[in-house]
This record gives C-alpha cells, sequence and structure tokens, in this order.
C-alpha cells in the first residue's frame, strides 16, 4: 500500500477557502481541481461538498500519493485522478461547470499558467466558474511585506517561479473566456479569485 503523503500546510486555510467554494459552486455538480498535490484538498472539499462530483488531477508524479488518498476516504463523489500536465495537454476528457486550483499560479512558470487558462477556457462550460487561490499581486504590487519575501523565495528556487499580478491573470482569463466575477481576501495575505465563463 502506498504511504499518503501529507502537507500540513494543506489544514491551514482550508476552513476559509471552503467557506468561500460552498457560495461559489452551490449549483455547479462537476468540478476539475488542477494540481491537487498530496490529494488532501480534494478529499476535505469533496466530503464537505456532496453535491460536487469532484476530479483530482496532477503531474503524473503525484498521481499515486493522490490515489492514496482517494482510495482511504471512499467517497462517492470523489473521482481517482487523472494524470494533467498543462503545458502538454490542452484537453481534458469530461464536462465541468467549475475548476480549482490552490497555490499553483505561483509555482507554475508564466507559459504553466497561460496553458492553465487556456485548459480552463476550453474545458469549462458556459456559466461555469474557474476558483483560484493563493497569493496575488495588485497593481503591480505585493499585498504584504511577507509576500514580498515569499516572492523572492520562490524566485531563488526557480527563476520561472513568482507571485502574479492579479491584472495579467485578468487579462489572460479575458483572452480565453473568463471575466473576473469576485475577488476574495483570505487569510495568510492570500486571495480566491474566481472568473467566469
Amino acid at each position: 500500500m502506498t504511504a499518503k503523503p501529507d502537507a500540513p500546510a494543506t489544514g491551514r486555510n482550508r476552513m476559509a477557502i471552503l467557506e468561500v467554494l460552498r457560495d461559489e459552486l452551490s449549483t455547479a455538480t462537476s468540478l476539475l481541481e488542477i494540481g491537487s498535490g498530496t490529494g488532501q484538498h480534494a478529499v476535505f472539499f469533496a466530503r464537505e461538498m456532496p453535491h460536487l462530483n469532484w476530479q483530482p488531477s496532477d503531474r503524473a508524479t503525484n498521481i499515486e500519493g493522490i490515489a492514496a488518498w482517494v482510495n482511504d476516504a471512499n467517497l462517492k463523489n470523489l473521482a481517482e485522478p487523472i494524470a494533467l500536465d498543462v503545458l502538454s495537454q490542452d484537453r481534458v476528457e469530461g464536462t465541468y461547470d467549475a475548476v480549482f486550483s490552490a497555490n499553483t499560479a505561483h509555482i507554475m512558470s508564466y507559459p504553466a499558467v497561460e496553458c492553465m487558462f487556456e485548459l480552463v477556457g476550453r474545458t469549462l462550460q458556459d456559466g461555469g466558474v474557474f476558483c483560484l487561490y493563493g497569493p496575488f499581486n495588485t497593481g503591480g504590487t505585493y499585498t504584504s511585506e511577507s509576500n514580498g519575501r515569499f516572492d523572492q523565495s520562490l524566485r531563488e528556487r526557480d527563476p520561472d517561479m513568482g507571485i502574479r499580478d492579479l491584472e495579467d491573470l485578468d487579462g489572460l482569463a479575458v483572452d480565453n473566456g473568463l471575466l473576473r466575477a469576485q475577488l476574495y481576501a483570505m487569510p495568510s495575505n492570500n486571495m480566491l479569485v474566481v472568473w467566469k465563463k
């Protein structure tokens, strides 16, 4: 049996995220999660929102760990994870009226972020929503000193990483048939952005 990966950070802000998702996804029935990581968010949110069929996805290297969490949870509305690399795949099987991704845009390269928005634009049904959680800059500036330090540490690890400007993401959204519908301030200087197709 595969040991389940554990990312303690997934537990820190999940209640605040859930509060927003419960509202934004109240009428959604099918959701694709991009970048499920360990799978812990998928299990938690699927358990708390039983009306929503949750499809986890990530790069192939993470699938086994996600599957361990999914199989242990044994939830009817939580599917087996699928391998998805936004840089090499521009389509996903199935239809979805929601997409969710947490803490991905700042660890992806900017070309990967562009590809993610293109994928979301192709995948979402009309009227569907894309909920993206993480740290973002506004007006080209950090929203806190801690985000500035975090951005610097990311870029030292990999120059392709970094906190993205919200206005740039709004531009990518528009290019792919999405418009920003809501912006929520979240704990730890994060935000949850909602774009609607």
